[in-house]
Parts: C-alpha cells; sequence; structure tokens
C-alpha cells in the first residue's frame, strides 16, 4: 500500500511508543500527529470509537486503534523483517512477551512515573505539550495538571518511602536482567527484531526512559539499557555494536538463554495477576453464559469484569478482571494449542515449572475476538 501512514500518539504515550518503535524499524512510512490534532476529533476518532492512543490512519482511510491490532494489520502489508518469529519456541515467548513486557510492566512504569515527586513537573508539560503544543508554560502546565489528576486518580498506592524503594528493586531488578541480556544480543532474538522488543517500549521509553526519575536509574545502572534504547527509536536495523550480526532469529528455533531470564523476571513479578484474569472471567463467563457475537461492554474498548472473588493457591483474590488482558492472553494459548504433541513438548521444556508455563496452560472458557475495537465472544 503506497502513501503515508498517520499515528496518532505522543512521547508520553506508553503504547505510542511500541507502535512508533515498531513503524521505525520496520521502514513504513509514517507522520506522527499529536491528540490535540482537529482530524484526530473530527475523524480518527469517530472512525474508530475511542479516544484511546495510539492510532493509526491507514492512506487507505481505514482507522486503528491498539498497538497489538496495528502491528498485526501491518505485518500482512508489509511482510518484510517480521515481527513475530514462525518456529513454535521462538513465537510463544514472543507472544508472552507482548502481554508481559507489555500489560505486566505498565503498572511498575505507571507507579514509577506519578509517585516520584522529580518526575511530575517534566510529565505535566509533556503531557500538555500534546494538547498545546505551541502553548505558554502556563498553558502546558494546566492541560499537564488535567492528565495528572486523572491519571493519578486510578488508584494510586499511598507515597510513602517503602512503597518506592519496592519500585525502585522491581525496576532496578528488571534493568539488570536486561542488560546481562544485552551484553551479547543486539534484541531478545538474537539478530533481528521482533514484536517482544516492541513491547517493551512502552515501559523502557515512554516512561521508565524518558522520566527523569526512572532515567537516572537506567542511565546510572543500565547503560547498555540506555543504548539499546535509542538504537530502537532509529530506522537502521543494524546498531554499531553488532554491525556484524546477521539480520535473522536464531537457528533452530532456539530462545537465549538470557531472554528468557528477563521473561521469567517480568512473570514471576507481574504474571499472577493474569492468571487471576482468567480465573475471573471463567466466573463470569459460567454466569451469563454468552452467545457468539456477544460485545462484552458496548462503551468500553477494555472494560473491566464484574467482581469475583477468586480462590488461588489457597489464598482468595478479590478481582475485577481485565478483559483486554485475557484477549491477549489468548494469542499465547491459541498458538500453543495448535501445536503438535512434540512441539508442546518442546515448549513446556523451555518454560519450564514457572509462572509463564502456567499463563500458557490457565483454562479460558471462551473465546475472545477484538470487532469494531469492542471485545466481542467468538
Amino acid at each position: 500500500m503506497d502513501g503515508q501512514y498517520l499515528l496518532y500518539g505522543s512521547y508520553a504515550s506508553y503504547y505510542t511508543a511500541k507502535t512508533r518503535s515498531y513503524l521505525r524499524k520496520k521502514g513504513i512510512p509514517f507522520a506522527e500527529r499529536l491528540p490535540s490534532d482537529p482530524q484526530f476529533r473530527e475523524k480518527v476518532r469517530p472512525g474508530s470509537g475511542s479516544a484511546r492512543i495510539p492510532q493509526l490512519l491507514t492512506p487507505d482511510n481505514i482507522v486503528l486503534q491498539d498497538s497489538v491490532t496495528i502491528l498485526d494489520f501491518l505485518e500482512l502489508r508489509f511482510p518484510e523483517l517480521p515481527a513475530i518469529p514462525t518456529t513454535p519456541c521462538q513465537r510463544i515467548f514472543v507472544h508472552l512477551m507482548e502481554l508481559l513486557a507489555s500489560e505486566g510492566l505498565l503498572q511498575l512504569a505507571w507507579k514509577h512515573r506519578w509517585l516520584f515527586d522529580e518526575t511530575l513537573r517534566f510529565v505535566k508539560m509533556d503531557f500538555g505539550r500534546s494538547f498545546r503544543p505551541q502553548g505558554s508554560d502556563e498553558e502546558l502546565m494546566k492541560y499537564g495538571n488535567m492528565i495528572a489528576d486523572r491519571m493519578m486518580g486510578h488508584g494510586l498506592p499511598q507515597v510513602t518511602e517503602s512503597v518506592k524503594t519496592s519500585l525502585d528493586e522491581q525496576y532496578l531488578g528488571l534493568l539488570a536482567v536486561l542488560e546481562n541480556h544485552l551484553v551479547e544480543h543486539p534484541y531478545f532474538l538474537g539478530g533481528h527484531p521482533s514484536a517482544a522488543d516492541y513491547a517493551i517500549m512502552g515501559a523502557l521509553h515512554a516512561h521508565l526512559g524518558r522520566d527523569p526519575a526512572g532515567l537516572r536509574l537506567m542511565q546510572d545502572n543500565a547503560p547498555r539499557v540506555f543504548r539499546w534504547i535509542e538504537h530502537m527509536i532509529v530506522p537502521e536495523v543494524h546498531s554499531p555494536e553488532f554491525f556484524n550480526r546477521a539480520i535473522e532469529y536464531p537457528a533452530d528455533d532456539q530462545v537465549p538463554d538470557t531472554a528468557m531470564r528477563v521473561l521469567h523476571y517480568i512473570a514471576g513479578h507481574f504474571g499472577q495477576q493474569f492468571v487471576l484474569d482468567a480465573l475471573a472471567f471463567n466466573q463470569v463467563i459460567e454466569e451469563i453464559k454468552p452467545a457468539s457475537g456477544h460485545i462484552f461492554d458496548k462503551d468500553q474498548d477494555q472494560p473491566l469484569l464484574a467482581n469475583q472473588q477468586i480462590e488461588y493457591k489457597g489464598t482468595t483474590y478479590p478481582v475485577r478482571g481485565r478483559l483486554y488482558a485475557v484477549w491477549l492472553l489468548q494469542r499465547s494459548q491459541r498458538y500453543f494449542q495448535s501445536l503438535g504433541p512434540d512441539n508442546q513438548a518442546r515448549v513446556n521444556q523451555m518454560l519450564g515449572e514457572s509462572v509463564s508455563r502456567e499463563l500458557v496452560s490457565v483454562p479460558v472458557k471462551a473465546c475472545i475476538e477484538r470487532v469494531n475495537n469492542r471485545l466481542v465472544a467468538a
């Protein structure tokens, strides 16, 4: 498809960072626009039924919302430098990283943004520019405060030194496993960028790699990660550090051990919530028994389910299941279920006895599709 794509998003936006990196590495012609662009309000939002960014307007006037949906759509149009490998272990790794690096790290990145005072002025001004690009400092802060009030009203924990220390420890642990991997590899899967790399850009670039508190820790403790982010936002696929590495996925369906350590670290810290989402979804399905085509929420593109009491490993959790998370979880599950016994055994051996393996195997009692930016029973 000839012509220029328009990406609507902002540099402060978690999922815009993922989509922007993908578009650049794939060499897809695009221009970026802010949500303050009148066309976003007049054409794009009505086309998607959502104000959520990023959104992509194609040259043939198709409006796409949601980073996963955008990547899936563009992979069909631009098959070179494929973001999804075709072999079992590598593809399961990528699908799990789509879930864990994107959705799993969201809470860490979000809390780290809004709980550290040294970050707030930068973030507010950054958000303000999305709505008033040529505004004065006073105008930027006015709109930034509006966004901040909304974001900080979504259940942030009380700001205490112990909470901030815990967030820093989680973040530093993540940086350590990433830094270890990047000693020998330019991407998660050897010399070839994949959706796993793009998925983690939301946390590492839009939030932790730009917000002052997160950026300081990264530069002080993980210079390879900082340099990797610099490389992920430019079009070149080869980096100077690995100029002689072939642009290909590892042979024989191998996933580097250091990449698996990253996966297991994120799953170990943030994966349980996805299991609880699936179990809560199962209880709702038992109650409502939706017919095929049932729209779970006509007004929301990422609805929360009714509160459920979930028994899990001897503890009862109150859970409002995230329907979008269950939909994304099913990507790895459906692919795993499509494999033959030998390949399933290879995947299970790779994942070991871990939360990562539980995410592939936890029962989900109904299939979800995404139709016209709404989640629907298949």
